[in-house]
Formats: structure tokens, sequence, C-alpha cells
């Protein structure tokens, strides 16, 4: 409260107007301060309120950031992992087809040498049927086939067999009633095969089945019209 009376109760002298304005002016200096003051109050609590709200933002623009960021991270090792996985499924495939194409090469070349060698061994199985592979020379020629058979090669055509026609070569023809179907009964050169690869069939004589003539025929024959009239 402000004393705005112009005569001062303690002393009874009149108060000038100078000491009336100075005490005016220093009450409206206080308002004004007061009033700042406040209005300074409220934007620095406004200033908070804005700060406050643009950290929290940024919390949220951090951890939608990291998780986006883990997201991309966790597809790029997706793809890295299938990649690699396509990568080792084509290096196994690879691998098992260098292999298959070495052993075809492999076993391509030994076959080439075993049919180099069949003349070798025909002329051996000849001197051995008539008794000339005897002492050292048969040590040797057992060794030899030996070798090659341990090397995959593998001989065909016995008596006795059914007649296959992808592997045997028929030269000679027979019937009989002896055998239920074509059959091999002579072996006039023997086959070789390699692996499943045939590198010679096997020259062969070939024995049909021939139905056996019975005496139903001559039952026949006895019970016949012609016979029954010229009886009568």
């Amino acid at each position: 409260m402000r004393d705005r009376r112009r005569i001062d109760p303690e002393t009874g002298t009149r108060r000038s107007a100078e000491g009336d304005e100075a005490e005016d002016t220093g009450g409206r200096t206080d308002e004004v301060t007061d009033s700042m003051s406040g209005t300074l109050d409220d934007e620095l609590a406004q200033v908070a309120a804005e700060a406050e709200a643009v950290e929290n933002a940024a919390e949220a623009t951090d951890e939608e950031s990291a998780s986006d960021a883990e997201t991309q991270l966790r597809r790029q090792v997706d793809e890295l992992t299938a990649d690699v996985k396509r990568v080792q499924a084509e290096y196994a495939n690879y691998r098992k087809r260098v292999e298959r194409d070495r052993d075809a090469v492999v076993n391509n070349a030994k076959a080439s040498i075993a049919e180099s060698l069949l003349t070798v061994l025909d002329d051996l199985e000849r001197a051995d049927s008539h008794g000339d592979l005897t002492g050292p020379f048969k040590a040797v020629s057992d060794k030899l086939t030996s070798a090659l058979t341990e090397a995959g090669l593998e001989s065909f055509g016995q008596e006795g067999e059914e007649f296959d026609p992808s592997v045997h070569e028929a030269v000679q023809h027979d019937t009989s009633s002896e055998v239920d179907g074509p059959t091999v009964t002579t072996v006039l050169r023997r086959g070789y095969r390699f692996g499943d690869r045939v590198l010679r069939p096997a020259m062969v004589g070939v024995t049909d089945h021939e139905p056996a003539a019975g005496g139903d025929g001559d039952t026949v024959a006895a019970d016949s019209p012609d016979e029954t009239s010229e009886q009568g």
C-alpha cells in the first residue's frame, strides 16, 4: 500500500510533490519488476517444457533409428547367410561333378587298355585249351588275368547261359527239345565287359526249343476217318 496523504501524520508538515512522485515512481518500478519477473518465470517454464519435449522426441527417434538399423543388419545377415549356403551347395555339386568326371576318365583309360589286351587273352585261352600254358608262361598268364580282373574287366559267355542279343553274337543256330528257350550251347569266343560297358560281345552258338515228336501223333493217325473207312 502506498501512503498518498499529503500531510505527514508524524511531523504534521506537508509532503512535497517530488516525494510523492518518487514514492509513486518507486511503486510503479516495483510493479514493473514483479510483472517482468512473472513473465520471465513463465518463459523459462515454457522453454523447459519445450526442451523436455525435444529431448523425448530425440530419444524416441534414437530408439526408432536403432530398431531400423537392427532390422537392416538382420536382413543383411540373412542375405549373406543365404549366399554362403548357395556357394557351398554349388561348390559341393562342382566337386561331385569333378570327381565323377575324373572317375569316368580313369575308367575309360582302363577300359581302353583292357580292350587292347583282349586278343592276348584269347591267345592265352587257346594255349590253355591245347595244354601249352604251363610253367612260367602260365604264371605270367595268371598274373595278367588277375590284374585285369581287379581293374574291373569281367568275362562272360558260358555254355548254358540264356541267350541275350545285347551281349551275345549268335553265329550258329540249332534246335533241341532239351532246352526251354534260346540257350548258349557253344562258345566260340568269350565276351568281355568293363563295368557297365560291353567291350566285346561273346560269339556263341544258340539252340532253340523244339517240341519232341511223341506218341500223340500216332494215336491221332490211328483214329483218323480214312483208316476207319478202310477197316469197314
